[in-house]
């Protein structure tokens, strides 16, 4: 599984990247994660508000910052 936070570094994407990882180790799942900060590539998802969630190429969401919960339930 492929985890990606899409933003330019503010403090919004550094908190969706800590839910993202507490979500995984929660989940007992085995995924990468990785910030995304290329315009471009983040452009590229259709994304227009940061910070975002892409799960294995999908946007999941846009504009906010899911909490651990939510997102360990998107990992399903």
């Amino acid at each position: 599984m492929k985890i990606e936070i899409l933003g330019g570094g503010c403090a919004n994407c550094a908190k969706l990247y800590e839910n993202a990882k507490k979500a995984v180790s929660d989940s007992g799942r085995k995924a990468t994660i990785a910030k995304v900060t290329d315009y471009a590539k983040i452009a590229s998802y259709g994304v227009m508000r940061t910070p975002a969630l892409v799960i294995d190429g999908e946007v999941k969401s846009e504009g906010r910052v899911p909490g651990a919960d939510e997102i360990k339930k998107m990992l399903k």
